[in-house]
């Protein structure tokens, strides 16, 4: 009777464990969501308009200015 008592319990650990794991992916799968949502939204503005990019470099730290123009010419 030991025996099922533990298994029992081991049961409801591994059932609390499977439902963490969906809460985990869950919350991953949202924030994938989201990423991809942004990285749309940038890749939309940047086929419309231009878009300039000031990034430092962390190990010099000289300023870099990127610029990407997409397929249509920007307006003035």
């Amino acid at each position: 009777m030991a025996e099922e008592e533990g298994t029992l319990i081991t049961t409801e650990e591994q059932a609390a464990e499977v439902e963490r794991l969906k809460k985990r992916l869950s919350m991953l799968d949202q924030r994938l969501d989201s990423i991809d949502s942004m990285v749309t939204a940038v890749a939309e503005r940047v086929m419309n308009r231009p878009i300039t990019l000031n990034i430092v470099c962390p190990h010099c730290g000289k300023n870099v200015e990127i610029d990407i123009i997409g397929n249509e010419k920007p307006v003035r």
